[in-house]
C-alpha cells in the first residue's frame, strides 16, 4: 500500500515503515503528526486519486529526529573584478517514520 502526501510545498510518495526527510515541523522528537493532505492512495485493489484530496485519508507518522541536511556551497564570483563571496547553508528538516496508512 502507497500514499502520496503534501508537505512543506512538495509530495512524497509514502508506505508503511518507510523512513524520509521533510521540511521542518514545529514537533519534538517522538511525537506522532497526522497528515490529511492526502492527494492518492494506491494498494492491491487499485489507485484512488483525489480531486484534489482523498476524502477520510490520512497518514500518521512517528518523528525520529529534527536534524540538518549537508552543506550546501553558495560561491559568487565576479569576474576581472577580484570579487567573491562564499557562503553556506544547511536545511533543517524533520526525520519521519510513515506508521499507518487510513482510508476511508
Amino acid at each position: 500500500m502507497f500514499a502520496v502526501i503534501r508537505t512543506g510545498g512538495k509530495q512524497y510518495r509514502v508506505s508503511p515503515q518507510t523512513v524520509l526527510k521533510v521540511e521542518k515541523l514545529e514537533v519534538e522528537a517522538g511525537a506522532i503528526v497526522t497528515f490529511t493532505d492526502v492527494l492518492a492512495v494506491g494498494g492491491t485493489d487499485g489507485t484512488t486519486i483525489g480531486a484534489p484530496l482523498v476524502p477520510g485519508a490520512s497518514v500518521t507518522a512517528t518523528v525520529v529526529a529534527q536534524d540538518r541536511l549537508d552543506t550546501v556551497i553558495i560561491f559568487k564570483k565576479r569576474r576581472r573584478q577580484n570579487s567573491r563571496r562564499r557562503n553556506g547553508h544547511r536545511q533543517p528538516v524533520t526525520v519521519l517514520r510513515i506508521a499507518d496508512i487510513i482510508t476511508a
